[in-house]
């Protein structure tokens, strides 16, 4: 029995389709790019895009489906994009021992504000649909008392 050299049909079939959803991930960030500049935005492409990404998505021009094997291929490797950032980091070791705990502090503090901001959004987005499960469930428990 000779083994062929091919690999095997699903994993050619899921190249592809990752292929394909990083293509489009890909040029939603180009876009986001172009546009930026065109209209000369004060914000990065990279987020242009990703806000982008975020109405197509939430309109459903975009199923979740096109993108999920890459987004999460891409989020569970996302360690790896760190990597070139830490190495640049190294041209600047005089800076980070002259003003390193100004540098820590800064980071420290943008973060804890970068979080708490997110908390307090997620809680005001999910807050009010709490709040009308739990009207919806007490006028039922009051027209059953009744």
């Amino acid at each position: 029995m000779a083994f062929s050299n091919r690999p095997p049909r699903h994993a050619l079939k899921k190249l592809l389709i990752v292929g394909a959803q990083l293509a489009l991930l890909i040029g939603i960030n180009k876009a986001g790019y172009l546009v930026a500049a065109a209209l000369h935005l004060p914000l990065p492409g990279n987020l242009v895009g990703m806000l982008f990404l975020f109405a197509l998505l939430r309109s459903g021009l975009i199923p979740k489906a096109w993108i999920e094997e890459t987004s999460s291929f891409l989020t569970r490797h996302l360690a790896f994009f760190f990597i070139p950032i830490t190495v640049g980091l190294m041209g600047y070791s005089r800076l980070l021992v002259e003003s390193g705990v100004a540098v820590i502090g800064t980071l420290l503090s943008s973060a804890a504000i970068g979080i708490c901001a997110s908390g307090l959004l997620a809680q005001a987005l999910v807050h009010p649909r709490e709040g009308a499960r739990s009207r919806g469930t007490s006028l039922t428990v009051r027209e059953e008392g009744l």
